[in-house]
């Protein structure tokens, strides 16, 4: 069995932007397992009665009425909704900004768009508790998101479901994401990019505990110190995260009240693979990724000198790929899929 080193003590991390992984790799940015390839697990929400830990509170307060800060930069693509203690942030987990380029660890997986609304929408509590012992993202929480991110993106554990970092991995994109098994595009390092789109002063993400996460500087612009293992720390509106360069990147844990079910955060969407499981592609690099229809995509990567490249579309119910591999081989697939 894997040993699983011991949480990080130190509480002062370095902040860059944009995010570079050679800039992080020459800075001894320190990776646990590096280069492993690794798939994240399925998504899907746990069906057996498994028995539910939650975290118990140590104080709560009033429930807010206005919209989180940050969703409304994003209305056009993610609506945001009241109901009893949480809110209800709806998707469709395609991201505006590109995607994939840059993976040089791929499973052959591609972002497809999710169901991520109504009953399956992402939950965030609406007043945010302090837990008496809050849950650790090191060493567990490998299944499932344990953030949003603003643009209705989910962000899951910086370590990948082998217990390494999946940035140094090589398995993520020049925006801090890539696709598990259901062809899911989600994030495991914070998206420091979205703080161009609403600003310092306003989180990129929300954590599944209903803290709110900003990017590398407080909400008044002052450089973000004095961060717990967490990557937070208390302030005069409350305690928040923040996303750093190096590990953990994003929220490295829930300081909030949460509920953990079969190792992720309960409630939360469901996401279900439609085709086999990909297998990793060693050697490739994806270079270029372009949205080609209402629903329809390409992917070109390179290996052994040569260019292959993945085009497919989606409709209600299925998904067409077109597969043509660097000799120029060319196979076409259609799978099913459940709404």
């Amino acid at each position: 069995m894997r040993d699983v080193p011991p949480p990080p003590t130190a509480a002062a991390h370095h902040h860059d932007h944009p995010l570079d992984r050679r800039f992080v790799v020459r800075q001894g940015a320190i990776g646990l397992g590096a280069l492993l390839l690794a798939a994240c697990t399925p998504d899907a929400a746990p069906t057996s009665s498994a028995p539910a830990t939650t975290t118990a509170a140590t104080s709560s307060g009033a429930t807010p009425t206005a919209l989180p800060a940050g969703f409304a930069e994003f209305a056009s693509t993610v609506k945001v909704l009241a109901d009893g203690d949480y809110w209800l942030v709806e998707s469709s987990g395609m991201p505006a900004h590109g995607m994939m380029v840059g993976i040089t660890s791929w499973q052959q997986q591609v972002p497809v768009p999710q169901p991520y609304t109504a009953a399956n929408a992402w939950r965030i509590p609406r007043t945010p508790r302090p837990a008496a012992t809050p849950v650790s993202a090191r060493g567990q929480l490998y299944r499932g998101a344990i953030a949003v991110a603003v643009n209705g993106i989910p962000i899951f554990n910086a370590l990948n479901n082998r217990g390494d970092d999946a940035f140094l991995a090589g398995e993520l994109d020049t925006w801090g994401g890539h696709c598990g098994r259901a062809d899911d595009y989600h994030y495991h390092v914070a998206p420091l990019h979205l703080q161009a789109v609403v600003g310092t002063s306003k989180p990129i993400a929300y954590a599944l505990d209903g803290y709110p996460i900003y990017g590398t500087a407080e909400p008044d612009g002052a450089p973000a110190t004095g961060l717990d293992t967490f990557n937070g720390h208390d302030s005069a509106a409350g305690y928040h995260y923040h996303g750093t360069l190096t590990y953990p990147y994003i929220n490295g844990g829930l300081h909030g009240v949460v509920e953990v079910r079969e190792d992720q955060i309960d409630p939360q969407p469901v996401t279900r693979a439609f085709r086999p499981a990909g297998t990793p592609l060693r050697g490739a690099t994806i270079t270029a990724f372009e949205t080609t229809g209402a629903a329809s995509y390409r992917l070109d990567y390179r290996l052994d000198q040569g260019t292959g490249r993945v085009e497919y579309a989606v409709a209600a119910d299925n998904v067409t790929f077109r597969f043509t591999d660097p000799t120029g081989a060319v196979r076409s697939e259609t799978y099913a899929r459940r709404s």
